[in-house]
């Protein structure tokens, strides 16, 4: 484990300053941190679950940040953070592949240190702490099964293919459930499993979990948390609430989902929510032909999200959609936006933020799909295109689209001299119907029309090619 080796220390390091007897009379913290040490301290797993919640959390929000950037969400228009994964352009020498690979290793390797050693050496560890342990172990495989083309699944060992990181995500789901503490950890489980048998493509083992996430709460949001006393920050936070990130016009009205109501104010982000079940038993129910099912489960989906908090009042003027930025971007609610040049227009999406008007966010999910929209749905592909809207909009800026849209990161330059075949997945996955040279984000302005037409509407493209075995796992594959 020496390639993680730096995180253990830290998290070692910390329960050591914080421990009395291992200060000197002059308050000078003893120097000597090892691992004996740490495993001898009082109450190390509590420290070491601490410790591994606070680098899920920091490590999230970096995935948060480049995958938004990879999606048509958002659009780099500033300097600072990546300006190729918007191309998209994914080389396995890139240094922020390299970075969110380790990421996804160091929750494993962390949570598994967690559940062996330290669990072993603390004689007060109870099943709460090891069930955290577990989920976020769980979660590191989800990660790199959404997200890369095959990751190690331990230290130094080859690289295992995307469905088989979901394999072990549920693997290790099956062993965190007997642990939870109440129906909302449990209903964590069940929605990270069919979240995962969602991705590859196990329709009816998915719609099972949905349904038992659900049984056991209909409004579930998990989510991990920031603090900025303690130099824990959510990086994305700082990306999206300021103008470094542009989002897609027609996905105006959910910016930001992260915002700031003071200096030290730092947002979640979630990590599982109860609308994720019902997207998946709509889309189960659209892949089997049940319209009837389909609408009536987005109805319920729509429901709950209209009683999704919002956040009122917030004082966006600084946004300016463009201040110096690379591209203007639309900040007039007058404009109708397109989803491409064959959509209708559609108003309501774009909303004002100049002075002296504020701004009401949905912060925890949001949509611009009406009751109407579901009701009119009247084939297989427009229920389907609906779907992947819901779930565009849903889960905007938590790091979800790029996986809807097929697109996987290659195995980094470092992990890949390690395997038997260096060569094998330093190719990213780049499906051949994604647009190139900034497609994703493309868009044009019509200033006398006042009308902002999007290049592509990549929800219409996932359903044009639901057969290929990149996107809409619950469609039949050719």
């Amino acid at each position: 484990m020496t390639r993680y080796r730096r995180y253990i220390t830290l998290i070692m390091a910390a329960a050591l300053m914080g421990s009395c007897d291992l200060v000197t009379p002059d308050e000078i913290v003893n120097p000597n941190v090892d691992e004996k040490a740490f495993l001898r301290s009082d109450n190390p797993m509590e420290t070491w679950v601490n410790g591994t919640e606070k680098e899920l959390a920091l490590h999230l929000s970096d995935f948060v940040e480049m995958m938004e950037i990879l999606s048509d969400n958002y659009f780099n228009n500033f300097t600072r953070s990546s300006k190729v994964f918007d191309i998209p352009q994914l080389l396995y020498t890139d240094a922020d592949v390299t970075n969110l690979q380790r990421h996804v290793g160091a929750l494993r390797e962390m949570a598994d240190y967690g559940l062996t050693k330290v669990a072993e050496a603390d004689p007060h560890a109870t099943n709460a702490q090891r069930f955290k342990l577990l989920y976020i172990k769980a979660y590191s495989f989800i990660l790199a099964g959404d997200f890369f083309r095959a990751l190690p699944t331990e230290n130094g060992g080859e690289a295992v293919e995307w469905n088989g990181q979901m394999q072990r995500a549920m693997e290790v789901l099956d062993e965190a459930l007997p642990l939870a503490q109440d129906d909302n950890d449990r209903a964590l489980i069940h929605t990270l499993y069919a979240r995962a048998a969602h991705r590859i493509g196990f329709r009816d083992v998915a719609v099972t979990h949905a349904r038992q996430a659900l049984s056991l709460s209909g409004d579930l949001c998990r989510q991990v948390q920031f603090d900025s006393k303690n130099g824990v920050f959510n990086t994305a936070q700082e990306a999206i609430w300021t103008d470094w990130f542009q989002p897609l016009p027609r996905l105006d009205f959910l910016d930001p989902k992260y915002f700031q109501l003071s200096s030290s104010d730092q947002r979640p982000i979630t990590i599982a929510k109860a609308e994720e079940s019902y997207l998946i038993l709509a889309e189960a129910a659209v892949a089997t032909n049940d319209l009837a099912n389909a609408k009536a489960q987005l109805t319920t989906l729509l429901r709950l999200v209209s009683n999704r908090p919002v956040q009122t009042d917030i004082n966006d003027q600084l946004e300016g959609r463009y201040n110096g930025g690379l591209k203007a971007f639309p900040n007039d609610p007058v404009y109708r936006v397109q989803a491409s040049p064959n959509d209708t227009l559609r108003s309501g999406l774009i909303i004002d933020r100049r002075p002296p008007c504020l701004i009401n966010v949905a912060y925890i999910s949001g949509t611009s799909v009406t009751q109407d929209m579901i009701d009119g749905l009247r084939d297989h592909d427009s229920a389907l295109e609906l779907v992947y809207l819901m779930r565009q909009e849903i889960f905007f800026a938590e790091g979800r689209r790029p996986a809807d849209l097929g697109i996987r990161l290659p195995l980094c330059e470092v992990e890949a001299a390690n395997q038997k075949d260096p060569t094998a997945y330093t190719e990213a996955w780049i499906p051949s119907f994604i647009p190139q040279n900034y497609g994703l984000d493309d868009f044009t302005v019509d200033e006398a029309a006042k009308t902002v037409t999007i290049k592509y509407n990549m929800n219409r493209v996932i359903v044009d090619n639901a057969h290929s075995a990149s996107v809409a796992p619950f469609e039949d594959k050719r």
